[in-house]
């Protein structure tokens, strides 16, 4: 089930659209190691944007059937909680709408041992372009799914 959510997180007041963790259709994992580590001994949020962007580029690949395709947009990024050296992070993706060129997912992040949420990003719109980087239709409407699984009845 999806909704909106509100978080209070220091000073400011987040809203964003909530998907159980289950939901997602796509997960990889990653350790961090102490080269993911900022000066607080904290995950750096440069890395995981990295890798979030670099597993919804493989999600994109996979349900466009092609490789051409690149990151326009990623709604606000929504830092909840950090993780450290040792844990075990998971990274869920969901496709949430096809458009004639583009694909919509949405994306969480969290601690697979807690199960705390340490980031979201409402909106990530990835673009099938053309060998000259022009925006080019894909033809798909439905998730893929590449391991039965997965698949959503």
């Amino acid at each position: 089930m999806s909704g909106l959510k509100t978080v209070i997180f220091g000073l400011q007041l987040f809203t964003f659209l909530h998907f159980k963790f289950s939901q997602m259709n796509f997960y990889t994992r990653k350790l961090i190691k102490p080269e993911d580590l900022n000066a607080n001994n904290t995950l750096f949020g440069g890395s995981l944007l990295r890798w979030l962007d670099e597993e919804a580029a493989i999600y994109t690949i996979v349900q466009l059937g092609t490789n051409k395709c690149v990151t326009k947009f990623m709604s606000e990024i929504n830092f909840i909680s950090s993780a450290r050296q040792g844990d075990i992070i998971e990274l869920g993706i969901k496709a949430v709408s096809f458009g004639r060129t583009s694909l919509t997912l949405t994306c969480q992040v969290r601690n697979k041992i807690t199960q705390k949420l340490i980031l979201t990003i409402d909106k990530m719109v990835f673009v099938s372009v053309d060998e000259d980087g022009v925006p080019t239709p894909h033809g798909k409407t439905e998730i893929t799914y590449t391991d039965e699984r997965l698949r959503e009845d």
